[in-house]
């Protein structure tokens, strides 16, 4: 199978059930930004092997979740799915990871190190996929957006552990 079809040369693509839409659509770039944020966590895990297979997890559901909002509303199959048990394994990490940072008691800015801003990033991206999805407005996304929303989460607190394993400080925000 050739990697290109020349069928979305005129700004169409297709949704999973064969509707075709424009590249345009509110669903073609809800998907588009889940994909965004599963490259730019893909560069996280490549960057810090002890956080690698929990990314990966990650990017799988990040793949789960990109198939339903890239698929029609009546499909004749089931699809992968997120799982109230994926968003609690997220609460899990995002506990366990805090027991060892400090307290956060001011706003922070992103950076300190390459792989602390570049897991700032993929927060910042996970927060417009949410929006983006959130404007579909459809009830059968909801284990979606809260899986997202955890994950954007767990990506800050990441990005402070990543400092911390590096013993770099955290920059506070300064007032004007």
């Amino acid at each position: 199978m050739k990697i290109y079809t020349k069928g979305g040369d005129k700004g169409q693509t297709s949704l999973v059930g064969g509707t075709r839409v424009s590249k345009a659509h509110d669903k073609i770039e809800a998907y588009g930004t889940v994909d965004e944020l599963n490259s730019a966590i893909g560069i996280i895990a490549c960057s810090n092997e002890e956080y690698a297979n929990f990314l990966k997890t990650i990017q799988h559901k990040l793949f789960n979740a990109g198939s339903i909002l890239a698929s029609e509303n009546d499909l004749s199959f089931e699809l992968p799915s997120i799982q109230l048990s994926d968003i609690e394994l997220l609460e899990k990490e995002i506990d366990r990871l805090e027991k060892g940072l400090p307290r956060l008691k001011n706003f922070i800015l992103p950076g300190g190190s390459i792989i602390s801003a570049h897991t700032h990033l993929a927060r910042c991206i996970c927060r417009r996929a949410e929006r983006r999805i959130v404007g579909l407005e459809e009830d059968k996304y909801s284990l979606i957006l809260q899986y997202l929303n955890r994950l954007s989460d767990y990506l800050f607190v990441l990005s402070r552990e990543y400092l911390r394993l590096e013993g770099k400080a955290e920059t506070i925000w300064q007032k004007d």
